[in-house]
């Protein structure tokens, strides 16, 4: 495994509930650091992007669409950042910061890869499918969008074209429950593997798993994990301003965190849709670096007992 980055993303305008922004602090202070290095990951932290005094000028290709200059920034930062930790052989972590976010380090995953030619996968780990297109989105919340940007849809303008659009075998949603119907029509026009909560309780959460990873050593892809909190059962991760009844437990999450450290394959990582404003004393937070143990390393035995008093 390459050594970690850690890089701040306070994205707050991929959606209209305000808090995000404060992430990556609470992550940090959830002991991020301190269980990297216990597992003898030490990373380096770039500390928080932050956003230039000067935005984008752009036209909205659509009236509902909210905050769409800070989100074109935010996005260009990112792939950059992504793209330069990749370029020097570490694994950059993500601290979110909504899903919006991820048209950025997908996108910069998606340029080292085709620089280096390999394949890029993407690993969707969240109730939605953010199939949307800034054009096809009715609330104007891009936090919506950036599995569509990372597929090639059309209709991103003004977003720069996305550099080598992931084919649809390539990428894998795991844990939806939550898809409108336009996205639904989008969908069942790739053959994007879609593992919603109904497959997960057929099949169990190993088999599709496996199978995909299966698929990415293969091909010896890179695997980009995109990991949002209401991947989680609002039950055990309550700080998501979009939360769906029917998630992930600890057990489901720790056992796909885990599946994915076995197989080595993890190139790079978001960790998204942490708002601790809508936390109970951090439990959230500690639940993500705890899931962040499992990507890097931690085995299922390997937990303390905590107490919450």
């Amino acid at each position: 495994m390459n050594p970690p980055t850690v890089i701040g993303a306070p994205v707050d305008s991929g959606q209209r509930q305000p808090g995000c922004l404060m992430g990556p602090a609470a992550y940090r202070v959830a002991g991020l650091h301190e269980i990297l290095a216990a597992l003898g990951h030490p990373a380096l932290d770039r500390g928080d992007l932050a956003l230039p005094d000067t935005l984008p000028a752009c036209a909205p290709p659509n009236p509902a669409l909210d905050q769409l200059p800070e989100t074109l920034a935010w996005t260009a930062l990112i792939r950059d950042a992504v793209t330069a930790e990749l370029d020097l052989g570490r694994l950059p972590i993500v601290l979110g910061g909504d899903h919006a976010l991820a048209l950025g380090s997908v996108a910069g995953a998606a340029a080292h890869a085709a620089r280096i030619g390999r394949p890029l996968f993407l690993l969707w780990l969240d109730a939605h499918s953010d199939f949307h297109t800034p054009i096809s989105s009715i609330s104007g919340n891009l936090h919506g969008t950036p599995l569509a940007y990372a597929a090639g849809r059309a209709g991103f303008a003004p977003f720069p074209p996305f550099p080598a659009p992931i084919p649809a075998e390539r990428i894998c949603l795991f844990g939806i429950r939550s898809v409108d119907p336009a996205e639904q029509r989008a969908l069942a026009e790739y053959d994007i593997a879609v593992n919603d909560m109904r497959v997960l309780d057929e099949q169990g959460i190993a088999a599709p798993l496996r199978a995909f990873l299966q698929r990415v050593a293969a091909e010896n892809g890179m695997l980009h994990v995109s990991l949002d909190v209401d991947f989680l059962d609002p039950a055990i991760a309550p700080a998501v301003g979009t939360t769906v009844p029917g998630g992930a437990t600890f057990r489901e999450a720790h056992l796909v965190c885990e599946m994915i450290h076995e197989t080595g394959l993890m190139t790079s990582l978001d960790l998204v849709e942490l708002n601790p404003a809508l936390d109970e004393r951090g439990r959230t937070a500690r639940l993500m670096v705890d899931l962040l143990g499992s990507l890097m390393g931690r085995k299922v035995f390997d937990r303390p007992t905590r107490s919450f008093t």
